[in-house]
């Protein structure tokens, strides 16, 4: 496991996160010993299959994660001197929103239905800056022109229905940006946009990065958007991180068989035509049921008897490089 970032100096480390949830079918360990930090101005990309538990880690660490049924067995949030998973609902009130933000995946469920895209804007400012109604209104317009929406100062008066899916998550990407965060998590942000507006959404998060030093978790699907948007990226599968380091690195030499089956079925513009891409075969596995060894070793096409046996743990293949694989070059 990688103890120390030799490059920045963290404004939010996350060390040995668990978070289990308690069913009729077991015990679901939906995040297994999670890792991993992000230092000012930096991006840190998080991606894997849906069901890796990528979004769960996210929540967890900001206490969103409802407990019961969810409960940690260990894990620390660093942030500000603080452990958040034992700071109280009021302290994490104080710093969710303002300090610490979330661009959340899905805007229809996120967004009060009652309430008009106004009032759930303005009260952020007005709650955590202390701003007037009148300055509220004129920071929330701001910023829906800043995320693409037109029309903003007549389009602030509607609700949440009156948006097509793609303007909602503008309006929740808002929402998180109005108090420039230091922590800003962004899931899956971009996914509901066409591809401009998606690229003036990366421009705006970067420009924020750049101008006020916020660290970012971007949990995405999109390889390319992880190459051209982050400086590490930890590869999440079955609950934990099976590969992590910088973005450049990972990409040019990916020691995990399941990175590189990502990167594989990845379509590429140099890709010869009528070329087909390649699968990961099989299905992830049950949370609640993971086999034994390596989670990953039931759809691995270089498995060997140790990974059946033996679950691998995060080692270190250079300075800026970890995989949890007993066929990586740190362990051949």
């Amino acid at each position: 496991m990688l103890t120390k970032d030799p490059y920045h100096e963290a404004v939010l480390t996350v060390r040995d996160l668990r978070t289990f949830f308690r069913t009729d079918d077991g015990v679901v360990r939906a995040v297994d010993g999670v890792s991993f930090s992000v230092g000012r101005g930096e991006t840190l990309g998080i991606v894997g299959e849906s069901g890796s538990g990528k979004s769960v880690a996210c929540l967890s660490a900001l206490g969103l994660v409802p407990r019961p049924p969810a409960y940690h067995p260990s894990g620390e949030v660093w942030y500000g001197g603080r452990d958040l998973l034992q700071c109280s609902e009021r302290e994490l009130e104080a710093l969710r929103g303002d300090r610490l933000a979330m661009i959340f995946q899905d805007p229809l469920t996120s967004l009060n239905p009652y309430l008009r895209i106004s009032r759930q804007l303005t009260e952020v400012l007005e709650v955590h800056k202390g701003a007037s109604r009148a300055e509220a209104r004129r920071g929330a317009i701001g910023m829906l022109e800043r995320v693409g929406i037109p029309d903003p100062a007549r389009r602030i008066d509607q609700y949440p229905h009156q948006f097509s899916g793609g303007m909602r998550q503008r309006v929740m990407i808002a929402m998180a940006l109005l108090c420039q965060p230091e922590v800003l998590f962004a899931d899956e942000p971009t996914t509901a946009l066409d591809v401009t507006i998606q690229a003036q959404i990366l421009e705006l998060i970067a420009d924020l990065r750049q101008s006020t030093g916020t660290a970012v978790v971007l949990v995405t699907h999109d390889l390319g958007v992880v190459a051209g948007s982050t400086d590490r990226v930890a590869v999440m599968y079955a609950g934990r991180i099976v590969e992590t380091g910088a973005t450049e690195a990972v990409f040019a030499r990916p020691q995990h068989p399941y990175t590189r089956g990502l990167l594989a079925s990845t379509p590429r513009i140099d890709t010869p035509p009528g070329s087909r891409l390649e699968a990961i075969p099989g299905l992830p596995p049950d949370l609640g049921h993971l086999p034994s060894g390596c989670p990953f070793h039931p759809r691995c096409g270089r498995v060997v008897d140790r990974c059946r046996e033996e679950d691998p743990s995060l080692t270190v293949v250079s300075a800026a490089h970890a995989a949890a694989c007993w066929n990586s070059e740190a362990t051949a």
